[in-house]
C-alpha cells in the first residue's frame, strides 16, 4: 500500500512538473513571438526616433526648405508662361506691299484697311482674309456685295504690338490655320515634363536625390536659354520639350527631400509652406510678363533663379532615408551628425551610434533594384498606384484647364493671372489646417469635388452674370490649387521609401498627361462652347470620389518597404501624442492591421 501511495505521489509530482514545464515553454514561446513582433515594429519605426534625436524640425530643416524654395519659384513661371509667350494679339493681313505699289494714293491707314480687308461681325478687320482686289467703293459707305472674292492673306500679317512686343505667334506667324500650334506648344512642354518624370523617377531612386537635382538645375538652364534663341518653331518646340523634361527633376526631388528630412508631425507644415513657392512664382510671373513683353527675354528672366539655385546646391544634403535604404549607413550618419549639430543637439553622437542605423531597414536594397514594375507587382501597391494615378490626372487636368482660361472676364490678361495666383495663398493656408484637423483623404476628396461643383455652377450660369461667374471661377481656381497642394504631400506619404521617388514620378507622369491634354481639350470649344467645361467638371468630381478610396496618412509614420504597404491594408500605424514621436510604437505590426 505504501508502495502504491509512494508511486502515485511521485507520478503526481512528475506530472505536475511536466505540466509546469510545458506551461513555461509555451509562455516563453509566446513571449518570444511577442518580442520578435515588437522588434520588427521597432526596426521599421527606428528612423523617426533617430531623426527626432537630431530635432526633426529645427534650423537644419528650415534652411533646407528655404534652399529648395528658390528653384521652385521658377517652376510655375515655366508651366504657365504659355499664357503670355504664346498669346495671339489682334492681327490682320499685311497690306504694306499694296501701299508700296502706289495704288492707295493718299489714303489713310484706316481707309486702306477698309478697301483691302473685309469686316467681321464685331466690326473689326478680318484676321485671316483680304479682298482679292481693293474695293474703293467702300469709301463711300456702300455695302460690299456678297460676290466680292476674298482670299487668304498673301503677304503675312500685321500685329497689334501695344500689349506684346513679340510672342511665338508674331515670331513664327502662328495664326489662322496655324493657330493651334501656339496652344500646342504648351502640350509639347508638358509631354516633356511627362517624359522627365519617368527618367528622374528611376534615376533618383537609383543614384540619389542630390546628384540628380544638380543635373536638373544645369540642364534646365541650358535648354531654356537655347529655346529662347530658337530660329524656327520646330527648334523652339524641341528645346521646350527638353526644358519641361529637365524641370521635372526640380519638382519631384525638392518635394521628396524636404519631406524625408522632416519629422512626422511637421510634414504638413513643410508640404504646404513649400507649395507657397508655386503661388509666389505664379504671382511674379504676372509682373515679369507685364514688364518683359518680348517672349525671348521673358524665358530668360524666369529661368534666372536657377542660376542662384545651382550656386547654392552644395549646401543641400542627400536624403538620409535614401542613404540608409541603399546601405550607405556611414554617409547617412555624417548627414545626421551635421543636422544634429546645426540644430544644437550636441549629445547626438553619444545617444545614437553608427551601427544603430543598420537596423533601421531590413531591405536588401543593393540586391533588389526597384523599378516602376514594382508599383504593380503586389496587390496593395497595384491598388495604390491605380488610384493615385487617377487622382493626379484629375487634379492636374482641372487645374490647368482653369489656369489657361484667363480671358473673357473683363479684367485684363495680367490682372486675371495675378488674381488666379493670389487666391492660391489663402487656399493653402486653409488647407494646412484642414490637413491636420480632418486628414488628407477628406481634404483631397472635398477640394476636387468642390472644384467640379464650381465649374458646374459656371456651366449653368448665364454669361451675362459675368461678375458672379468670375467670383465662382476664382473660387474654383483656389480649390483646384488646394487639391494640388494636398496631392503632393499625400502621395509622398503614401509610397514607401524604397519606391517613393518612383511612385511620385509615376504620379507626376499622370499629372503631366492631364496637363498636356488640357490645352487640346480647350480646342473642343469650336464643337460646343461648354464642352471643355463639362469635361473638366466630370474629371474633378470623378477623381475626387476615387481619392476617398485611398488610405489616411495623417500623423502616420512614413512606410519604408513594399512589405509595409502590403501589411497596412486599411489602418496606418500612428504615433501617439504621449510618444511625441520619440520612441517606437510598442504594439506589434500584425498582418491583420487594416487601413
Amino acid at each position: 500500500m505504501k508502495y502504491w501511495s509512494f508511486l502515485f505521489s511521485n507520478n503526481h509530482l512528475s506530472l505536475t512538473l511536466l505540466v509546469k514545464a510545458l506551461h513555461h515553454h509555451s509562455t516563453r514561446q509566446r513571449l518570444s513571438a511577442h518580442f520578435n513582433n515588437q522588434a520588427k515594429a521597432e526596426v521599421t519605426m527606428k528612423f523617426e526616433s533617430i531623426l527626432d534625436e537630431t530635432n526633426g524640425f529645427g534650423r537644419y530643416q528650415i534652411a533646407l526648405v528655404l534652399l529648395l524654395f528658390i528653384p521652385r519659384i521658377a517652376i510655375p513661371c515655366h508651366f504657365l508662361m504659355n499664357n503670355f509667350i504664346a498669346a495671339i494679339p489682334s492681327h490682320h493681313c499685311n497690306i504694306s506691299s499694296l501701299s508700296s505699289e502706289g495704288i492707295f494714293g493718299n489714303l489713310s491707314q484706316d481707309e486702306r484697311l477698309t478697301v483691302s480687308i473685309p469686316v467681321q461681325n464685331d466690326g473689326t478687320p478680318d484676321s485671316c482674309h483680304m479682298f482679292s482686289y481693293p474695293q474703293f467703293h467702300l469709301l463711300s459707305n456702300s455695302s460690299s456685295p456678297s460676290e466680292v472674292a476674298v482670299v487668304q492673306c498673301q503677304n503675312g500679317w500685321e500685329y497689334d504690338n501695344s500689349t506684346f512686343i513679340s510672342t511665338l505667334a508674331t515670331q513664327f506667324d502662328l495664326v489662322c490655320e496655324k493657330r493651334g500650334l501656339a496652344r500646342a506648344s504648351a502640350t509639347i512642354f508638358f509631354v516633356g515634363v511627362m517624359a522627365g518624370t519617368v527618367f528622374f523617377g528611376v534615376l533618383c531612386d537609383k543614384y540619389g536625390r542630390r546628384s540628380m537635382l544638380l543635373v536638373s538645375y544645369v540642364s534646365s538652364i541650358v535648354f531654356s536659354v537655347v529655346s529662347a534663341f530658337s530660329s524656327t518653331y520646330i527648334m523652339f518646340a524641341a528645346f521646350r520639350f527638353l526644358t519641361g523634361f529637365a524641370l521635372t527633376g526640380i519638382i519631384n526631388i525638392s518635394v521628396v527631400l524636404s519631406i524625408e528630412w522632416v519629422d512626422t508631425k511637421h510634414r504638413t507644415l513643410i508640404g504646404v509652406f513649400g507649395s507657397i513657392s508655386w503661388s509666389l512664382g505664379n504671382m511674379l510671373l504676372a509682373g515679369f510678363a507685364y514688364l518683359v513683353t518680348d517672349w525671348r527675354m521673358l524665358i530668360i528672366t524666369v529661368t534666372s533663379p536657377l542660376l542662384l539655385s545651382t550656386a547654392i546646391w552644395w549646401w543641400i544634403p542627400e536624403s538620409a532615408r535614401w542613404l540608409i535604404a541603399n546601405g550607405k549607413v556611414e554617409t547617412a550618419y555624417k548627414y545626421l551628425q551635421k543636422c544634429a549639430t546645426f540644430n544644437e543637439r550636441r549629445d547626438f553622437t553619444s545617444r545614437v551610434k553608427p551601427e544603430a542605423l543598420s537596423t533601421v531597414t531590413t531591405v536588401d536594397h543593393h540586391v533588389h533594384s526597384y523599378t516602376y514594375l514594382d508599383l504593380f507587382k503586389t496587390p496593395q501597391m497595384r491598388r495604390l498606384t491605380l488610384f493615385t494615378g487617377i487622382v493626379w490626372y484629375g487634379v492636374a487636368s482641372t487645374y490647368y484647364g482653369i489656369s489657361f482660361n484667363i480671358t473673357g472676364f473683363g479684367l485684363g490678361l495680367y490682372l486675371t493671372h495675378f488674381i488666379y495666383a493670389a487666391i492660391e495663398v489663402p487656399a493653402k493656408i486653409l488647407i494646412y489646417f484642414s490637413l491636420n484637423k480632418v486628414g488628407r483623404r477628406i481634404t483631397q476628396t472635398a477640394t476636387l469635388v468642390l472644384t467640379g461643383v464650381c465649374i458646374l455652377i459656371n456651366i449653368i450660369t448665364p454669361i451675362e452674370y459675368w461678375t458672379f461667374r468670375t467670383v465662382i471661377t476664382v473660387l474654383g481656381k483656389g480649390l483646384s490649387e488646394a487639391s494640388f497642394t494636398t496631392v503632393f504631400l499625400y502621395t509622398t506619404e503614401l509610397y514607401p521609401t524604397v519606391m517613393r521617388q518612383n511612385g511620385l514620378g509615376y504620379a507626376s507622369f499622370m499629372a503631366r498627361l492631364g496637363a498636356s491634354i488640357s490645352p487640346l481639350i480647350m480646342l473642343l470649344e469650336d464643337m460646343w462652347t461648354l464642352l471643355p467645361e463639362v469635361i473638366f467638371c466630370t474629371l474633378a468630381i470623378f477623381s475626387g470620389l476615387i481619392a476617398w478610396l485611398l488610405p489616411e496618412t495623417n500623423n502616420a509614420r512614413l512606410q519604408e518597404t513594399i512589405e509595409d504597404i502590403e501589411q497596412m491594408r486599411k489602418k496606418p500605424i500612428y504615433f501617439t501624442t504621449e510618444d511625441q514621436i520619440n520612441v517606437p510604437l510598442k504594439l506589434p505590426i500584425s498582418a491583420d492591421t487594416t487601413q
